[in-house]
């Protein structure tokens, strides 16, 4: 969909703490050399959009750097969170990529910035389990049980992979909606379908970002507690979704 936790070295443009994201664009003009690009449109509309989300990532201590990529590779995806020097770095590609806003193809310019700060949400949903020390990690009182059984040792481990990864994608997808619940409970129907709309056009189950088992829990906003941070909030409701076997 639009993010991976890992990321390859960053060709930085720049670095905006999050500190300064409430002035991003007048960062910008300071925050690099006068030769380098200011921030597009797109980046300042992404930023603007996401920046009640990282404020509130700020407060809550996680460390989070912005970089924006002067270049999207041939396999970047426009938005992605990553683990640098002990620091959650959350990465644009938007730049020459011609995927960077095909998530949100066919929703009206107006419903756009709520999805975004949505997929902001399920970014900083993963910074948060890096940070915590859990990063694949079951809860406690989790264990995995049963057996694949494979004559290639590698298509072992890649299930084993897609497995965890579908765990994290979970996640952060019930952070993004528990995030929306609490800051715009009037849109959490609409996100949640376009959320749905997003993962049901993969073509197969059981894949990397297969979050439906979790989505089906989550048709409500009141799934999630009132009390405690989003990443706590949706602690109940991701292990439901591990004990029905993903």
């Amino acid at each position: 969909m639009y993010s991976e936790f890992s990321y390859p070295e960053f060709a930085m443009l720049k670095i905006l703490p999050s500190l300064l994201l409430a002035t991003a664009v007048a960062a910008a003009a300071t925050a690099v050399p006068a030769a380098a690009a200011q921030l597009t449109p797109v980046e300042t509309r992404w930023l603007s959009a996401a920046a009640p989300v990282l404020g509130y990532a700020k407060s809550v201590g996680l460390p989070i750097d912005i970089i924006v990529q002067p270049q999207a590779g041939p396999n970047d995806v426009p938005l992605a969170m990553g683990m640098a020097d002990g620091r959650c770095k959350l990465v644009l590609s938007m730049r020459d990529n011609p995927n960077a806003e095909t998530v949100l193809d066919g929703v009206p310019d107006a419903q756009r910035d709520v999805l975004i700060e949505a997929m902001t949400a399920h970014e900083v949903g993963h910074c948060w389990r890096i940070v915590q020390g859990s990063w694949h990690a079951l809860p406690a009182g989790f264990t995995e049980v049963g057996t694949e059984q494979a004559d290639d040792p590698a298509l072992l481990e890649l299930s084993k992979q897609q497995r965890e990864t579908r765990r994290e994608e979970g996640y952060s997808d019930l952070v993004a909606l528990a995030w929306i619940q609490r800051s715009h409970p009037a849109e959490y129907a609409r996100v949640h379908a376009w959320l749905k709309g997003v993962r049901d056009a993969q073509p197969h189950t059981h894949t990397s970002h297969d979050t439906r088992t979790w989505l089906r829990l989550a048709g409500q906003g009141a799934v999630f507690a009132d009390a405690g941070t989003p990443f706590e909030q949706v602690a109940p409701v991701w292990s439901a979704g591990l004990l029905q076997g993903e």
